[in-house]
């Protein structure tokens, strides 16, 4: 999916809330703050990439509509402050899922393989006689054992 391409599903799933996003420029700057933050280049190709991409960008477009909305906000207005509360509550709601999906997937917003996940063990390089506790650590030309065992 491309950055037009998903303009296009982005005006669609914002329904009517798009008529309060006139600037064109507030769906490329959705797109670029999504790509950001999940370290992903459009064209992204996967079901879930899509899917994550397309529900940044919308966090972030509601975060522009409740941006807006903050200097609007009156006591005496309940309905600027249920459409404040909502934005909020949607925001929220929406990292929160982003914060589980990024737990439950960590290959795929790291774009590593599984493996390169954890790092690697070395060990000290010790080697001690079991019975008397000697140092085995040095063999006979002084050099230190790479993967010293516990043989005598």
């Amino acid at each position: 999916m491309d950055q037009v391409e998903l303009i296009v599903a982005l005006v669609a799933e914002v329904k009517g809330l798009s008529n309060y996003l006139t600037n064109p420029d507030d769906y490329e700057n959705a797109i670029s703050d999504a790509c950001r933050e999940t370290g992903w280049a459009l064209p992204v190709t996967t079901n879930f990439k899509i899917y994550w991409l397309k529900d940044r960008a919308k966090r972030h477009l509601f975060f522009y509509l409740f941006s807006e909305s903050t200097y609007k906000f009156k006591f005496e207005n309940i309905n600027l402050q249920q459409r404040f509360e909502h934005l909020k509550t949607a925001i929220e709601y929406m990292d929160k899922l982003f914060v589980d999906a990024q737990e439950s997937n960590p290959t795929e917003f790291a774009t590593v393989d599984s493996f390169q996940l954890f790092g690697s063990k070395i060990d000290a390089g010790f080697l001690y006689e079991s019975q008397t506790g000697i140092d085995l650590t040095y063999d006979s030309s002084n050099i230190v054992q790479i993967k010293p065992d516990e043989s005598d």
